[in-house]
């Protein structure tokens, strides 16, 4: 019997981790193809050329999960270390830390709160008359009130977004923004860590058999003709790209980065939200952070803008608003009839994904398609069944 032959549009951790799972227990051989230059899609890393700095090209990633397999899973490959992510916030000259926590509180009013008095005090702030929040602001209005909601959410929230946040779905803001303990870790989740050497060197290791191709700068274009080369294949880009934008595009925020080298120490931490409105950027990172383990003289920072994607930009952020999920309804249902395609992952399924959801997709949905092509399951076009 001969071995099968598998395309995976996306150099990413969607494509990587199913690469490296069914070539670990299939006959098969597997292409990878990329339109960028590189593995690792957004995730990807690489050593600044004049500082020798790490630098996340696009934008911070801070592994963090709460399912110990997919710990162990990324750890079997690379060196992860430890590193909590403990983000500030410039706002109106003043620095405060985020998440909104018991600190926050007490510097931002001028008082030295214990967590009861404080947890009394925000409760005297919320907005009381709002039901069930219909909207980002409402959700938050209701749980920490007008001056701290102006402060940290309103402005940061219409840059990132483009919009009021009256505009936007509650379901952004999805839990409590707010902590009555001086703990300033951004992530709740117990496994936290960046790898040693750079997210690209692990997604090289997960490529690493020889049973798998990637070619790069190769856009895909679905036709038959590239149907009837494979048995089976696993797209991972924009699902309105796959069929030629026909319905219209959905809407995603891009961002953009203004590259700063400096001497020392720029910015004294990782990651510093700008939450002025009047302040055109979101946040600036300096890169040297994410690796306090390497020392270097000089370092690199980026502000960080964002904007409307356009034909030419990298999306980032789904804006799933009512006009993208009725776009999303008719894309999935075509797919939903297409043979030998799957799509899955951020892009394909139009979803926030952090990494860790990604990964853990692609290693179930590997186990799916292993089962179905023994004959002991039926594959689904897409891992998610909620839109």
């Amino acid at each position: 019997m001969m071995s099968k032959k598998y395309l995976i549009v996306g150099a990413g951790f969607s494509g990587a981790v199913l690469a490296n799972q069914l070539s670990n227990s299939l006959d098969c051989h597997i292409d990878i193809w990329d339109e960028r230059d590189h593995i690792g899609g957004n995730c990807h890393t690489k050593r600044d050329a004049a500082t020798g700095v790490m630098v996340h090209e696009y934008g911070p990633h801070i592994f963090n999960t709460d399912k110990k397999e997919i710990w162990d899973f990324v750890n079997s490959f690379v060196e992860f270390k430890p590193f909590v992510n403990r983000v500030k916030a410039k706002y109106k000259g003043k620095i405060y830390s985020l998440p909104v926590n018991l600190h926050t509180i007490n510097q931002f009013f001028n008082q030295s709160y214990n967590p009861a008095e404080a947890k009394d005090f925000i409760a005297t702030q919320a907005d009381t008359s709002i039901g069930e929040p219909q909207s980002f602001e409402e959700q938050a209005l209701k749980f920490i009130g007008k001056d701290l909601y102006k402060a940290f959410f309103y402005g940061y929230t219409k840059k990132q977004w483009g919009c009021e946040p009256s505009a936007l779905p509650a379901s952004i803001l999805k839990r409590l923004p707010v902590r009555f303990n001086y703990d300033d870790n951004y992530y709740n989740n117990p496994y936290q860590g960046i790898p040693v050497n750079g997210y690209t060197e692990l997604i090289e290791k997960l490529l690493e058999s020889t049973k798998i191709t990637v070619t790069l700068n190769e856009k895909f274009q679905f036709s038959k003709d590239v149907l009837n080369n494979y048995d089976h294949i696993f797209y991972t880009g924009p699902i309105d790209a796959f069929y030629e934008y026909k319905y219209g595009k959905l809407g995603y925020r891009t961002v953009t980065f203004e590259k700063h080298v400096a001497q020392g120490d720029y910015q004294g931490n990782a990651v510093i939200n700008y939450c002025d409105d009047d302040v055109p950027y979101t946040r600036v990172h300096e890169h040297k952070h994410f690796a306090p383990w390497e020392k270097h003289d000089q370092t690199v920072y980026f502000k960080e803008f964002s904007k409307e994607t356009e034909a030419t930009d990298v999306p980032y952020y789904p804006k799933r608003l009512t006009d993208d999920k009725t776009l999303l309804l008719q894309y999935r249902s075509d797919a939903e009839k297409e043979q030998k395609i799957s799509f899955l992952g951020r892009l394909a399924t139009y979803r926030y994904m952090d990494m860790h959801h990604v990964i853990g997709e692609a290693l179930e949905y590997a186990k799916l398609f292993i089962k179905a092509d023994a004959g002991e399951a039926v594959l689904t076009a897409f891992p998610n069944v909620e839109n």
